[in-house]
């Protein structure tokens, strides 16, 4: 394990802290979107947001997500590898590609998860304990309707001062993505005790949960 996951100590009472302040933001439905598709289908958006473990996680819990892939976007396929995306000289950020059915949810619904409860859009090359542009956030849109979505909902938000800093996420056209390792699959179902996932991503889990019970698979 590498130190940018390395252990931390959990804080008593910390965890129900980090969730209330999640559930404090209001965070207002995208007002430009994609309308529910009529019949079933898939969509795929790759998003980095901070360690893959935590985006994963809750974009697994959403309703109408297919799939959820950890892996690499923005460098170049030869690089796509843990320890060298560590390094932060790659180009590449930890990133997830989801797989949707957009007759279930709309791209602008998980964009709406995305920039709450999936991770801070206002922290600029870092992600919690974890600091470099490989922790960038960072949405690199399929299509043009993805891109109009994503920045209408970036000034949306911004204009709305939902957070007290400005949203520093990349908009950024999709050039390729790349499967991590298999040991990161599913990596907190599978490490629930793991004291990086309980301090950093239970608490994400909770927010969903407090936030959009409406939106979580049961």
């Amino acid at each position: 394990m590498t130190p940018k996951h390395a252990f931390l100590p959990v804080i008593p009472g910390l965890l129900l802290a980090v969730v209330g302040l999640a559930a404090q933001r209001i965070f207002p439905d995208p007002t430009v979107d994609a309308p529910k598709a009529s019949s079933p289908g898939k969509e795929t958006v790759v998003l980095a947001g901070g360690c893959f473990w935590g985006m994963e996680a809750v974009f697994e819990h959403l309703k109408g997500v297919k799939s959820v892939v950890s892996g690499f976007a923005g460098g170049e396929k030869s690089t796509a590898h843990y320890e060298q995306v560590s390094t932060g000289t790659t180009g590449h950020a930890e990133s997830v590609k989801i797989t949707y059915d957009p007759s279930q949810i709309t791209f602008g619904e998980i964009l709406k998860v995305y920039f709450s409860v999936a991770h801070d859009p206002t922290q600029l090359n870092r992600q919690g304990p974890d600091h470099g542009t490989q922790y960038r956030s960072a949405v690199f849109y399929m299509n043009d309707e993805q891109k109009k979505i994503t920045e209408a909902y970036i000034q949306q938000l911004d204009a709305a001062h939902v957070y007290s800093r400005p949203i520093v996420t990349q908009v950024v056209p999709f050039n390729g993505f790349y499967a991590a390792e298999a040991y990161h699959q599913h990596f907190l179902e599978n490490n629930l005790t793991n004291p990086y996932i309980v301090y950093n991503d239970l608490p994400k889990l909770e927010a969903l949960k407090k936030q959009y019970p409406q939106m979580c698979k049961r």
